[in-house]
């Protein structure tokens, strides 16, 4: 009862602080304190981005902006969690790699758009190849987090049953490191998309719902194309990690961020 209870508070605070920032967008446009060739009134925003959703050629390019979106998350979940549990399970290795991990770590992945593009074209190759560098990063450091959590009684009690290094990594280690695993896709789903957008607006052609942005800003009067596409991008955003939390509530209840939250 009191998780719902909270649930209702959160969902009518959120939705007052949008109230709250629509009207404060409505009033400065409508006011006249930005041009509206800059800034349109929200209300007319929002019935652009609703008027698109009846778009099949709109739909079309958020459709190809989701495609390349789940499979450059898939990969990288595909290649980041083998290789974090790798890591955080043998320190031989993990000391043998740290020193490029590290240097790759933080080169940006929007940086590396022009050499991709050479290398793969300015197609879906591009974009899931970026996406996938850029997710990799929160996914693998999350694993090997989350074998350095996992509890050494448990390993330990398993080893004096006589159980060898692999079942202790998959009765013990890799059940505890899910909950970890899991918040790292969930953060590297929101860097898929923002990957996604960016590379296909920088790319400037083909199909995608960064396209329709990139295609609109050169239009004489785009801005509330521009700024209905953002709209849809958040959209699809909130409801990304919408579903992703609810996914980890209701699979890991026991992990610390969701107790008492139901």
């Amino acid at each position: 009862m009191l998780c719902r209870v909270r649930r209702r508070q959160d969902l009518l605070l959120g939705g007052l602080g949008v109230l709250l920032a629509f009207g404060l967008c409505e009033a400065v446009s409508r006011a006249g304190l930005v041009r509206r060739s800059y800034l349109p009134p929200a209300s007319e925003v929002l019935a652009r981005a609703v008027e698109l959703a009846g778009d099949p050629v709109f739909l079309d390019g958020v459709g190809a902006t989701l495609h390349a979106w789940a499979l450059g998350l898939g990969l990288a979940c595909a290649l980041a969690v083998p290789l974090g549990l790798l890591l955080g399970s043998v320190p031989v290795v993990d000391d043998a790699v740290r020193a490029i991990v590290e240097f790759l770590r933080p080169l940006p992945s929007v940086a590396l758009i022009p050499l991709v593009s050479l290398l793969l074209g300015s197609g879906t190759g591009t974009k899931v190849a970026l996406i996938t560098y850029a997710c990799v990063w929160p996914i693998l450091f999350n694993t090997v987090y989350g074998l350095g959590e996992t509890d050494p009684l448990a390993k330990d009690t398993l080893r004096a049953f006589g159980f060898g290094r692999l079942s202790v990594l998959l009765r013990v280690e890799l059940p505890g490191t899910a909950p970890f695993i899991a918040a790292g896709i969930r953060i590297s789903a929101a860097i898929a998309l923002i990957l996604a957008v960016a590379t296909e607006i920088l790319a400037g052609f083909g199909e995608g719902l960064g396209i329709f942005i990139a295609q609109a800003g050169l239009a004489t009067d785009g801005t509330r194309d521009v700024l209905a596409g953002v709209v849809w991008s958040g959209v699809l955003g909130l409801v990304i990690n919408s579903v992703l939390v609810w996914g980890e509530r209701r699979l890991f209840p026991w992990a610390p961020e969701h107790q008492g939250r139901g």
